[in-house]
């Protein structure tokens, strides 16, 4: 048994010499008959620096290689460096932007207080990434956040690319930018100016109070204009010309005004400049005789007879007894005046006092207005709507118009 020990533990000795050879190599024996370790040979280390640097310079390499490629993504999206040819609709209603109160001044030097709105950038980021206009979210907002954007972004329906680059995406989210969507909105003959800044309200191209501001207190430039001092949004009353236009989502209210003022001015002509010159009356005047015209006439052939009543009862310093005149105050009343608004002791009611309103009662088309240029040459001092053939018929004397009304149901 003892010889079979032995045997084992030479096999045992021999199968781990070569595997703790280095190891007894690196002992040493000290003279106390302990032994100690002996540094790794000099071979041995710079094996183990090399492979150390080898996986410090993948590393490294792999790092770059990772934020390269993220610095690329993040550059293309910034940049616009995309190969996708989206094309989306994008749309920022007004209620997704804060309003606050600002104190501005004017062109004339006054000041007053003015309504901003700043633009939600997550509402806006959420719906660029969602229509895939942007990539990512984070970066378009830590830009928009450096670029102010929330000032530079306007309420409206914009059609975006995802070629554009983030500078470019938020200057095509302005009021009056190639990229806003139009909205073709068609204004009746007879629509009063807070009937046309209500359906622009309603459209939501403009808020109405800031439309009625701007009527009274914006800086217009046309002759028709002149004279017309500011503070009173009816000053503006049947310059409005009624017709189709294109406006934007969410444009400044002066700007959208404008528009309808140049409706007006390029309708003009050389001869219908002459003619107002010829009248004696001021183009105002002109304006107010044919806005009662336009709530007045049936049809066309009747227009000039209207207008010769007028003129004739202006110059013989009779009321113009139009009833329309009465119902401009009362925008919301259907049907015909009540004895109350008549008897009401109004500029506006003349049944009661002589002369022009104070201003137009509504905006009058062109055909209108040429009939208050050139009225037909009559002696008609009344006239009465015949209810047969819903036209009217005119009368030289109160006898004869009186005895006709009796024939009638105005009820």
């Amino acid at each position: 048994m003892a010889d079979k020990k032995v045997d084992l533990d030479e096999i045992f000795s021999k199968k781990n010499n070569n595997g703790s050879q280095n190891k007894a190599d690196m002992k040493k024996t000290a003279p106390d008959g302990k032994t100690t370790q002996q540094p790794p040979s000099q071979k041995d280390e710079s094996k183990k620096g090399l492979m150390g640097g080898a996986l410090y310079f993948v590393f490294v390499i792999s790092v770059s290689v990772i934020l390269a490629c993220l610095a690329w993504a993040a550059a293309t999206d910034v940049l616009g460096f995309k190969a996708s040819d989206t094309v989306a609709t994008i749309t920022l209603p007004k209620d997704s932007f804060t309003y606050k109160e600002v104190e501005v001044t004017d062109d004339d030097g006054n000041k007053k207080t003015q309504k901003e709105h700043y633009a939600d950038i997550d509402y806006v980021a959420d719906e660029l990434e969602e229509q895939g206009i942007i990539k990512y979210k984070w970066l378009f907002k830590l830009f928009a956040s450096v670029y102010n954007a929330d000032e530079k972004i306007d309420p409206g329906t914009y059609e975006l690319k995802a070629v554009y680059d983030y500078k470019a995406l938020i200057k095509k989210m302005t009021s009056g930018s190639g990229a806003m969507v139009t909205k073709k909105i068609t204004f009746p003959e007879g629509y009063s100016m807070e009937q046309i800044f209500k359906k622009l309200d309603e459209e939501g191209v403009c808020d109405y109070d800031e439309l009625m501001d701007s009527a009274a207190n914006a800086t217009f430039n046309y002759s028709f204009l002149e004279g017309l001092e500011k503070g009173d949004a009816r000053r503006l009353e049947g310059f409005l010309f009624p017709d189709t236009y294109e406006f934007y989502e969410g444009m400044p209210a002066s700007s959208a005004i404008n528009k309808l003022l140049e409706g007006f001015h390029y309708k003009l002509t050389a001869d219908m400049l002459d003619w107002q010159e010829e009248s004696g009356y001021t183009m105002r005047e002109i304006i107010i005789v044919a806005s009662m015209i336009e709530k007045e006439a049936a049809n066309d052939s009747e227009r000039s007879v209207i207008a010769s009543v007028i003129y004739n009862r202006l110059k013989n310093d009779w009321p113009l007894q139009i009833d329309s005149t009465t119902l401009y105050e009362y925008p919301d009343h259907s049907g015909a005046p009540t004895a109350d608004m008549l008897a009401k002791d109004s500029p506006y009611n003349t049944r009661i006092n002589k002369g022009l309103t104070p201003s137009p009662i509504c905006s009058p088309g062109i055909a209108s207005i040429k009939a208050a240029l050139q009225p037909s040459d009559t002696n008609y001092m009344f006239y009465a709507l015949n209810t047969a053939t819903g036209t009217h018929e005119f009368f030289t004397s109160s006898d004869a118009f009186n005895a006709f009304i009796a024939t009638q149901n105005y009820e």
